[in-house]
């Protein structure tokens, strides 16, 4: 039997520029590409369309597509990842396997349990960087702990990136941080295999959503603006790349090469990703719960009604009702509107900001734990470099300053301005006393 190495793809649905996919092509054995339509990930989708999968498979296919006419293809299964990796050691000879790091709670059990499996066999299990630019302990202090606010985190990883823009790897599996892989160059390499099968949506138990997908260009003139355009949510002035950078369909080097410089702004989006990518590897504890454990203390109100209206985008606040309609309607909300969406539910409604941060993973085309996870601890004022408790959104105040006109908010609330629209779910002056009051109360003790 011949033997070859296989290249596990997860969050990094890309031949180019990717950083396993080149150390398995630079090695001694053919490589065999393998994606898992991960069970353990699926039963928890609520969603039979849901409009990620479809996005998930469509970039499956196109890659098989792509190692066709290579003459080569990748093997697409699905179950559980143990299971499947169970079966691969009995019918292929593996000398190596090679993944990228993933570094949710989830994945880092899922890769132990795949490594350990592994091990008792003999085969190396290679991880490498790829989908940030700096990982868990590349940006630290100088007593080598890590960053937990984002200005001097982004300061030292400009300093850093700066002096090894020119760094080229050892031959270990390290990124070149934004020189692109040249997987092209190895490409020969791949195992010579006829076509494979992939699983329907209608066998793994799920249908196509019509939900439409943002799709990878984006002009040069939007990044140069971006600083000026990103916070007014009736203007087209963010990128909507999350959905690819969570995938890996783009390259975050290559996009960091091209757009960063054009855009110190748009740059720093990008550093936000890596900020919430270490503080998650290196904090693991704040996907359950509080960065500041004492915000765990707060008495949340928790009201299922409330909740629910603001899920509807019923809650008498236009700007907030906009946000959430567009979120359901097509699995994207704007930036500066996940702020405030955010900061209503958990300050103006004390409705535990883990009930949103849930919501907006079941919904969000873009989700990306850490990232979620982050945005929602800043906007409820327990995370690191959060917005300090007292700091509370005023939503006639944002819409005054970022949608004067209410193109946004006309364009998801129709009934805006007339006797049909919801009146307010509760009083922003009261709820923001009551919200201070509460915090203050849990803070104390």
């Amino acid at each position: 039997m011949q033997k070859i190495s296989i290249c596990w793809l997860r969050r990094d649905l890309r031949l180019r520029d990717q950083a396993a996919l080149y150390h398995a092509l630079k090695g001694e054995y053919p490589v065999l590409p393998l994606f898992i339509f991960d069970l353990n990930i699926l039963e928890k989708l609520l969603d039979r369309s849901d409009p990620r999968l479809t996005f998930l498979h469509e970039a499956i296919n196109a890659l098989q597509e792509e190692l066709k006419s290579l003459g080569s293809a990748m093997v697409v299964k699905h179950g559980r990842p143990a299971e499947i990796w169970a079966e691969l050691l009995r019918t292929h000879s593996i000398a190596a396997v090679y993944t990228n790091h993933d570094y949710e709670p989830y994945a880092l059990e899922r890769d132990g349990a795949i490594r350990q499996l592994l091990q008792e066999k003999a085969i190396p299990f290679h991880t490498c960087k790829d989908q940030v630019i700096f990982e868990k302990t590349e940006v630290c202090k100088a007593d080598g702990s890590p960053y937990t606010v984002f200005t001097p985190y982004s300061r030292v990883w400009k300093a850093k990136l700066a002096s090894q823009m020119d760094t080229l790897p050892d031959g270990s599996p390290v990124s070149f941080y934004l020189k692109p892989y040249p997987n092209e160059t190895y490409f020969d390499h791949f195992l010579k295999i006829s076509p494979q099968a992939v699983p329907t949506l209608e066998e793994m138990g799920f249908q196509r959503s019509n939900i439409e997908i943002p799709s990878t260009s984006v002009s040069q003139g939007l990044i140069k603006n971006y600083d000026k355009t990103r916070d007014f949510p009736a203007v087209l002035g963010t990128s909507r790349l999350g959905i690819h950078f969570r995938f890996g369909t783009i390259s975050i080097r290559e996009k960091a090469l091209k757009a960063g410089p054009l855009n110190e702004t748009y740059l720093n989006e990008l550093i936000w990703r890596d900020f919430y990518a270490q503080i998650l590897a290196n904090f693991p504890h704040v996907a359950k719960g509080a960065f500041r454990p004492e915000y765990d203390q707060i008495e949340w109100r928790n009201d299922p009604a409330e909740f629910e209206k603001w899920c509807q985008g019923k809650t008498g606040y236009p700007i907030v009702d906009a946000g959430m309609r567009e979120l359901n309607a097509t699995g994207y909300m704007h930036n500066r509107v996940r702020m405030i969406t955010a900061s209503f539910l958990s300050k103006h409604l004390l409705i535990d900001w883990r009930w949103g941060e849930a919501y907006f993973a079941e919904k969000l085309l873009d989700f990306d734990l850490a990232s979620n996870n982050g945005g929602w601890q800043w906007a409820a004022g327990c995370g690191t470099d959060a917005a300090p408790y007292f700091r509370i959104f005023s939503p006639a105040a944002q819409q005054d300053k970022f949608d004067k006109e209410g193109k946004y908010i006309r364009r998801w609330v129709p009934e805006y301005g007339t006797a049909a629209y919801s009146k307010p779910i509760v009083d922003h002056a009261f709820a923001r006393e009551r919200c201070l009051a509460t915090y203050k109360a849990a803070l104390k003790g």
